[in-house]
């Protein structure tokens, strides 16, 4: 990205809050016009009491400097509330803005970018931004009017030692720009490895009794150490590169003030110069001294806010590939029936040669129970995920109720298909709250049914807290099976006509996953239930049991039909009677 671009971005951002920002703004250049009238005045003080001594002219001249000196600190103060508070604001509103275009994103995103970077990016780089809009703003244009104003006056007292006090500046002007790339690549490379390490430190907190088990807290320990040190590494790379730049700026710039003693002393000593015009000139020259310093702080600022305005930007640019068509279909849940139809579906992964799904074609009729069984990798999981458009398919091959899913406003979509994937996530909350997720105000009693629906609800009463039990991270206090059947209760209590299990049950024994099925198939509101299971003695009680095999539906029927027929569902069910009779 351009800088030309990046700025334009910066002042989007900073946009919003333009009326905060312009008094801030205001406030700074008043401070500087008090700034240039003190020392003027002194000078007149001085020039005065010089003539003649007049101990309540003192007095006065005392007295009015220090008001207007008191003043200009109220009036900065407002300046730096308004300009940091600016800063704030900005940093909200990214935090919100990310967050909400997140949400937007679909799964083969996160599989792209890990959470620690995104984190980094959400936190670190929007807090670069905040600096940058609140300290670089502030310093830029108190410089800018520190000079607008201060050297008019200085060459108003006299031209000669304003242009030997401004001779060190364009070295300084030369230094910087010698600095800045160095100092962004610098900064860039500080924000990866921190992201790096952000990476580490949750995946490593995600997978804590994994590496317990294996015994791997050595070898993590060292690959965090690595990490840790290439961070240290490149912030002392920095550090460095700041620590020569700062002290450097700070000396050229007082040598303006050098310069003015020594030729202002020889123009008092020969009358060309009052005592007045030089103390002011020193004054001057001191002001301009800070905000010249300032310029490294500054320009460390915007490096950083450089990289981070980037780093946003790559989020807040990036479009999602699965998305609302223009005049998409509204299609409200309580109006959906549950029939689910493919035609021709083939579906192959970014970057694989061979399809996931290869012309598959069923119907599902609705409030039917169909069991979808098959060997690892022939692609049930793909074609569950198909059908709320978590994959990017293509038009023209799935259907509900007779119109295409691409067609279909996505959030009626998945608000008429409750899916319960393999992996049973659930929220650091109680399990009333992960039961409830998708309808966060229903009422207890609705909660404890869905949970009896899902086979959950005894184990739930036996629990010292009952619903209100916290299930800590990921559901990491429960079972595998409870936290199956308790994600399974907060599917159910969406009520959405259409039902997805993608071996959500895989953890629950052969008995009790086929009750829950039962239960589903029965009652006046029938949901239409799509099982995909390798528990063929709950697939065996479906009303129908579809047979994938490499991307194809290679068998159709049911379990009657299709054990007494030679094939992949007989060998899968030979299979399954050994294992029982095995345990």
């Amino acid at each position: 990205m351009a800088s030309t671009a990046r700025l334009q971005t910066l002042a989007s951002y900073m946009r919003p809050h333009w009326r905060t920002m312009l008094l801030g703004i205001l406030s700074l250049l008043v401070v500087n016009a008090l700034g240039v009238y003190i020392p003027l005045l002194i000078r007149d003080g001085l020039d005065e009491l010089q003539a003649t001594f007049d101990f309540d002219r003192v007095i006065f001249y005392a007295i009015w400097i220090i008001g207007l000196a008191s003043v200009m600190w109220l009036v900065r103060m407002a300046s730096r509330i308004s300009l940091f508070g600016v800063g704030r604001r900005v940093e909200f509103d990214l935090k919100q803005r990310i967050f909400s275009h997140l949400l937007t994103m679909d799964p083969g995103y996160f599989a792209l970018n890990t959470p620690g970077d995104l984190i980094s990016r959400a936190t670190s780089d929007v807090d670069n931004i905040r600096r940058l809009v609140g300290f670089a703003v502030l310093s830029l244009a108190n410089m800018v009017f520190a000079y607008a104003l201060t050297l008019p006056a200085m060459l108003g007292i006299n031209v000669t030692l304003t242009f030997a006090a401004l001779a060190i500046y364009p070295a300084i002007l030369i230094l910087v720009q010698a600095f800045s790339r160095r100092l962004r690549n610098q900064q860039l490379q500080v924000q990866q490895e921190t992201a790096s390490l952000s990476d580490l430190i949750q995946e490593d907190m995600s997978g804590m009794a994994l590496i317990k088990i294996y015994a791997q807290e050595e070898n993590e320990r060292r690959a965090f150490g690595g990490l840790n040190q290439k961070l240290l590494s490149a912030n002392l790379r920095l550090s460095k590169t700041q620590n020569t730049l700062f002290p450097l700026l700070r000396g050229l710039a007082s040598l303006s003030q050098l310069a003015i003693l020594m030729l202002g002393t020889g123009m008092i000593a020969a009358n060309t110069l009052s005592v007045g015009d030089f103390v002011a000139l020193l004054l001057f020259a001191e002001r301009l001294v800070f905000p010249t310093a300032l310029l490294g702080f500054t320009i460390t600022a915007y490096q950083r806010g450089e990289v981070s305005i980037d780093r946003l930007e790559a989020i807040l640019s990036s479009e999602p590939q699965i998305k609302d068509e223009s005049g998409a279909i509204a299609l409200p849940p309580s109006q959906v029936k549950g029939w689910l139809c493919a035609h021709h579906l083939t579906y192959t992964y970014p970057g694989a040669e061979t399809p996931a799904l290869n012309d598959i074609q069923f119907s599902i009729e609705p409030g039917e129970t169909v069991a979808i069984v098959g060997p690892i990798g022939s692609g049930k999981s793909t074609l569950a995920n198909a059908l709320p458009r978590l994959l990017d398919i293509a038009p023209g091959q799935l259907f509900l109720d007779g119109k295409d899913i691409t067609q279909i406003r996505m959030k009626d979509l998945r608000a008429a298909i409750a899916y319960v994937p393999q992996e049973s996530f659930l929220f650091s909350t109680t399990i009333k709250n992960n039961i409830r997720y998708g309808d966060p105000v229903c009422e207890q009693d609705e909660v404890e049914q869905s949970a009896k629906q899902a086979q959950i609800h005894t184990e739930i009463l036996n629990f010292p807290l009952q619903y209100k039990t916290l299930v800590g991270e990921r559901g990491i206090t429960l079972s595998g099976g409870q936290r199956q059947r308790t994600a399974l209760a907060r599917a159910l209590l969406v009520d959405a006509p259409v039902l997805i299990l993608d071996d959500s049950l895989s953890s629950v024994d052969n008995q009790t996953a086929t009750e829950i099925l039962h239960n589903l198939s029965e009652g006046t509101r029938r949901k239409t239930v799509l099982f995909i299971s390798h528990q063929m003695s709950a697939a065996a009680s479906a009303n129908r049991i579809l047979v994938l095999d490499q991307g194809q539906i290679v068998q159709s029927g049911t379990h009657g039909e299709l054990v007494n027929q030679p094939g992949l569902y007989q060998s899968l069910w030979e299979k399954h009677k050994l294992e029982q009779g095995a345990e």
